[in-house]
Parts: C-alpha cells; structure tokens; sequence
C-alpha cells in the first residue's frame, strides 16, 4: 500500500508552487507601514501647529511672575488679565472695527468678484484673455511696492482716517477673481444654455444658477478673505491714525509698546482676537477641504 501511494505521489507533475497554508506571507506589510509612518507624521505636525495656541491660552490666564524680597512669587491662575484688557483700553471699540471692515470687504469682494470671474469665464468680449492677464499679473507685485501710490490716491480722494479708506482698497484682489474663474470654467454649460433658452439673460442665470451653485468655494474665499482683513496691519497703520479708528491688530501692537513687560495683559489680548478665527475655521472647514479639492459638481 505503501510503495502505490509512493508511485502515485511520484507520477504528480511538480508546478513550482509551494503549498497553500491559508495566510499570504508580508502581505499588506508595507502599505499598513507607510500609512503608520504618514499618521505620526501628521500627529507630529498637528502636535507642533497646535502647540503655540495652547501656550498663548494658558498663558493668557496666568499672572507675572515676580521676584519680591529676593522670592520668586509664582504664577495664578485668574480672569483678571482679560478684565484688565477690557477695562483699561477700548479693545470692545477695535474688536468692532475689525470685524465691521473685514465683514463688509468679505461680502463686496465675493459679490464684485464672483461677477467679474463669471465675466472672464463665460462672456464672449474683445480682449477677455488680456483682461485676465492683467489681473492675474497682479499676483506678483508686492504690497510694499503699491503702498506708497495707494496712499497717495486715498489722500487725493479724501479717504485717510475714514471706513472708507480701510475697506475701498482692499476689496480688489486678484486671487480670488482667478479661483472663481477656474471654478467657473468647470462648471458645466449645459446648465447656463438651459436656462439661456427659457429665457434667462446672464444676470438671472449669474444669481439663480451660478451663484448656488458656488456655495463651497465662496464659503472658502470668505474664510480667507475674512481672515486676512482680520489680521490686516499694514494698510490700517498707514491710512489711520484715529483711535476710533484702530483695528484689534493695531490695538494689540500698541498695548504692547504700553505693557512691553507684562505679557498677561498682551496675551489675553491675543488670544480674545483669535477666538473668533478659531471659531470661523472650525465652521466652514469642510468648505475650505472641499475648495481645495476644487471638486465642482458631484
């Protein structure tokens, strides 16, 4: 019996492959690897982005510490800091301008250049193409360099020391013209020549089709428009010097030539100005992903 299941296991061809066990040696080894790798990395990234924040949180409710007959009194935990930047300068007035300037340019830029970049994008005029570029060049010049002749132009047109002066110059900018217009661009026109047939002229189909349907990346340009009008330091120190007037990133570099030392005070300041961006990034943070996507239609 033996020697015939010798015979039968020596007439077997040999194919080259080596028994099944049921598992798949090193499978799946190293992609689970590489994404264990990018999941620390991002933890580390995360980790050290949100360091800063939390060390100007906790610090803004801590007091000095101080040397007092040769001891070093340490630091408490207390709400007087942020009593204190209330109480001894008009910070409720800058948190106002900031938020009314950067609210006002947010909506007027989105609604001049969502029209401007349908503009570039779906009307058919002579010199469209140059138009875009001029724009577009636009990017590569530096602030420093315009804002000597901005200035000169708003002294001219009587807008130092006014609402006016801080919100008219800023409401141009050319990225956001060119983001709306590459979203446009992709949006399909069969849509447009629908309504276009129904009867729709180019303002109706621009408010009733175009526009809903730019949601996700208005919602983005608002954040970064928002923002970057929020931390606006430059122009503001330039075109102002009413106290009326003065911005919260203004505010909070003269509270600190007024309290270089105490930097409690300076902290909490901070820290109440960015309360209000952490807030506003939180909310619209899937339309930031999404804009960066640049998904369009689904």
């Amino acid at each position: 019996m033996a020697s015939d299941t010798h015979a039968v296991t020596a007439r077997r061809p040999h194919t080259g492959r080596r028994p099944h066990t049921g598992e798949r040696p090193h499978a799946g080894r190293r992609p689970r690897t590489g994404r264990a790798g990018l999941t620390a990395l991002a933890v580390v990234l995360s980790a050290v982005s949100v360091f800063p924040v939390l060390w100007m949180v906790v610090s803004a409710f801590k007091t000095r510490s101080t040397v007092t007959d040769g001891k070093l009194i340490p630091t408490e935990i207390t709400v007087q800091n942020f009593v204190y930047v209330f109480t001894e300068v008009p910070f409720a007035r800058y948190l106002w301008n900031s938020f009314f300037t950067s609210a006002v340019i947010t909506v007027a830029a989105l609604l001049f250049h969502s029209m401007a970049a349908y503009a570039l994008a779906r009307l058919r005029f002579p010199g469209r193409e140059k138009i875009f570029m001029a724009i577009f060049a636009t990017l590569l010049v530096t602030a420093p360099v315009v804002l000597i002749p901005l200035f000169l132009v708003a002294r001219e047109l009587h807008l130092l020391n006014s609402y006016a002066g801080l919100i008219i110059p800023a409401i141009f900018n050319a990225f956001g013209i060119f983001l709306l217009r590459q979203f446009y661009l992709g949006l399909p026109k069969e849509l447009e020549e629908a309504a276009i047939i129904d009867g729709c002229g180019h303002w109706r189909v621009y408010w009733n089709i175009v526009l809903p349907m730019s949601r996700p990346i208005l919602s983005a340009l608002a954040v970064f428009f928002f923002l970057a009008n929020w931390n606006a330091f430059v122009w503001p120190l330039v075109v102002t010097n009413d106290e009326a007037l003065t911005v919260v990133q203004l505010g909070i570099a003269s509270f600190q030539t007024q309290y270089s030392s105490n930097w409690n005070y300076i902290l909490a300041a901070a820290t109440v100005a960015a309360l209000p961006m952490l807030a506003l990034f939180f909310t619209f943070q899937r339309q930031i992903v999404e804009s960066i996507k640049t998904s369009g239609l689904k």
